[in-house]
């Protein structure tokens, strides 16, 4: 016991935190392992005596299996062959007049005259472009797809709504289906099925159904227990209160799920198109963009675009109810009317076939036969302002990529920064960091500190010189933090088979490219976000943007990058921001929207400043939806990278790419499960974070 002024007190022990004491470990750890690089150099690069050749031994049971059920996929192929010539030939036949009367009557039902206006504008351009045959092979596949991945997707979801303990498996198949990049998984398609057009439609179709999966689970869950209970005392059987309970209750949401098939399945059209080899609007795109043809580019990528935003609005239409309800036109748009109207187009377009054979044919000459103008005037502008795209690239090329990648150490040489690191600096360096953490330490706790000590032990030595041992251990500890034992084993073997199958350094690829095009996401997005969150001007300005940037299919965003950038990882890094700058832009915004009123008004009355009721009353109360803006981020930064490594980066995109040229399974397969691992694991960590900032509410 000690005195203070004649009372006793007893002296209070000196507790430490367990996080600190384990994460403290792991910053020490990985310093270790840095500073004794040289003298061990394996605990930098993995040992080539641990790896065992996995994609070696799939290859093996593949050339066994291959040849046994061959004869069964490529009799499918064929029985699916019959209806999608038929339907090419249907749609080939039909008059391009008629099937604009036929769509825009439909987008009348859906969606209003504004929708029927760009529907008629939309395919105008496809006449007048020239893609019109191309776009209507597109619109086949589509068709067909989208038929085969709601039926089994409304399979599979009843059948995990009716048995719950399927559901785990099915969920983890669904995580598979849509992490795995689909250039993986057309490399079975090849050997199974042949090449041709029936191998992107099968594609298309298991890329699409997880959706509809997801979503009817969703919507049979979420039918109301009365409404349950009403159609058990009418005395409905098991199957009436299915299909005539249960089902329409349902309906809303399944559509949602037909709305996001549908969108899949036609983001799928240019991957499609690489081993489907016929010609379609995604074979234009892909052909263009090979040949550096970049007008042509633009044009056949504003006709995938169109379809995607007239796709997606039509069949939105269809799933959500307007809060204002139907407008004028919609309302006389009755069923009944759209049934006789597509039935005189049809008549009409038999008619003209037989009596006026001429008629109504495409124009001789097309926009893209008169696009050379454009490819000269992009080349000039390239050409002229070239010191501008060039500065640019180098800027963030020797800033951030190269530091991210290589470390301070890598990157400090007199080829590329024009010096070399001396004992020196590299203590200058240290000091800085330590500073900063004894900073952060003292004013917002160990959590900080502990990250900025890691944040500069990863700048100094780069993903490409990160010791594995603190890459799997770090990134174990970090998922027993957030979620428990189980994701943390599941992070650290999953690692583990990464490294064991020699992926180590297109894994550090990945990593350094993906953080750091979603760290700009997140800089620029959110910053545009809270914009859009205080100006209704805003606001519909990025609305639209957002809009078109989530319905244009992932290639498309490599056209405007490669023309301006040419091939290498800054390009990618840029067709990676575009494609997943809208989560944050849209959660930010909502988040930051739907913060209670009441709270903020308590906090104005306080004297709060602008910035300070930002910072300190709606961020905190937006961060769970904020988290979830950062999850999808991340998923759609991994879902590009093998779109990505079409312009010439070196990560695991680029290794499923390479299988796919050697239709070599073993790989492509390790490749796309390595892949997977990293958005499912970034999927559960970043929901472990949001259910965490919501407890903390």
């Amino acid at each position: 016991m000690s005195t203070v002024s004649g009372i006793d007190q007893p002296i209070r022990p000196l507790t430490v935190e367990p996080g600190l004491i384990a994460w403290g470990a792991l910053v020490a750890l990985t310093f270790a392992c840095i500073a004794l690089q040289r003298s061990a150099p394996w605990l930098v690069n993995f040992p080539t005596v641990w790896q065992v050749p996995i994609a070696a031994w799939i290859n093996v049971v593949s050339d066994a299996t291959v040849p046994v059920i061959q004869p069964l996929f490529r009799s499918i192929s064929a029985f699916l062959d019959v209806p999608m010539r038929a339907m090419q030939g249907a749609l080939a036949w039909l008059p391009w007049p008629i099937m604009m009367v036929i769509v825009s009557a439909v987008s009348l039902k859906s969606g209003g005259a504004r929708l029927a206006l760009f529907s008629i504008i939309s395919l105008s351009y496809m006449v007048v472009a020239g893609y019109w045959p191309q776009s209507m092979n597109t619109l086949s596949l589509v068709l067909l797809a989208v038929p085969i991945a709601v039926g089994l997707g409304f399979a599979l979801g009843v059948l995990g709504y009716r048995f719950p303990s399927f559901r785990p498996g099915l969920l983890a198949l669904l995580d598979l289906m849509q992490t795995v990049p689909a250039f993986a998984y057309l490399i079975p398609l090849l050997l199974l099925f042949g090449f041709g057009p029936v191998v992107g439609l099968i594609a298309s179709a298991i890329y699409a159904t997880p959706p509809m999966v997801r979503n009817t689970m969703l919507g049979l869950d979420r039918v109301p227990s009365d409404i349950r209970e009403s159609g058990l005392m009418s005395g409905c059987t098991r199957r009436q209160q299915f299909w005539q309970v249960e089902v329409p209750s349902a309906l809303p949401q399944i559509l949602i799920g037909f709305n996001q098939t549908t969108m899949a399945a036609l983001s799928m059209v240019i991957v499609a198109a690489i081993i489907g080899g016929f010609e379609d609007i995604g074979w234009e795109v892909l052909s263009s963009m090979r040949k550096a043809e970049f007008g042509q580019s633009i044009l056949s990528g504003l006709v995938i675009a169109l379809f995607a935003i007239l796709i997606d609005r039509l069949t939105l239409g269809f799933a959500k109810e307007r809060p204002i309800g139907p407008t004028p036109i919609m309302a006389w748009m009755s069923w009944r009317r759209l049934a006789m109207i597509v039935v005189v187009a049809l008549v009409a377009a038999v008619s003209q076939r037989h009596l006026w054979p001429d008629a109504w044919a495409l124009p001789s000459t097309a926009l893209r036969q008169q696009v050379e103008i454009v490819n000269v005037s992009l080349t000039g502008i390239v050409r002229d302002y070239a010191w501008f795209f060039n500065g640019a690239r180098n800027v963030v090329l020797y800033s951030l990529l190269l530091p991210l990648r290589l470390g301070i150490v890598g990157a400090a040489t007199p080829a590329l920064w024009g010096f070399a690191l001396t004992p020196t600096m590299i203590a200058a360096y240290v000091v800085l960091w330590l500073a900063l953490a004894f900073l952060a330490l003292r004013s917002y706790g160990w959590r900080l500190a502990v990250a900025l000590c890691m944040a500069g032990l990863l700048l100094f030595q780069g993903f490409a010189g990160l010791p594995w041992p603190a890459l799997v251990l770090g990134f174990g500890l970090l998922a027993y933090r957030l979620a428990g034992t189980g994701l943390a084993c599941f992070a650290m073997l999953g690692f583990g088979f990464i490294l064991v199958s020699g992926l180590s350094a297109p894994l550090s690829q990945s990593m350094y490219l993906t953080m750091l095009a979603v760290i700009l996401c997140l800089m620029i997005g959110g910053l545009l976000g809270i914009w859009a969150a205080h100006s209704e001007r805003a606001s519909k300005i990025l609305r639209p943007i957002c809009d078109g940037l989530q319905t244009v299919p992932q290639f498309v965003f490599l056209i405007p990058a490669l023309m301006f950038f040419k091939v290498g990882e800054f390009t990618a890094l840029i067709a990676i921001m575009l494609y997943a700058i809208v989560p944050p832009i849209r959660y930010v915004e909502h988040g930051l929207r739907n913060v209670r009123a009441d709270v903020v008004e308590a906090v104005q009355q306080m004297g709060a400043t602008p910035s300070q009721i930002l910072m300190q009353a709606k961020f905190p109360l937006a961060l769970p939806v904020i988290m979830l803006g950062i999850n999808q981020t991340i998923m759609a930064a991994l879902s590009m990278l093998a779109i990505a490594a079409l312009v010439g980066t070196r990560d695991l995109g680029q290794q499923v790419y390479i299988a796919l040229g050697k239709a070599d399974a073993g790989l492509g397969i390790v490749a796309g499960l390595s892949i997977a691992f990293l958005a499912i694991l970034a999927d559960r960590l970043t929901q472990a974070g949001a259910r965490q900032a919501g407890s903390m509410e």
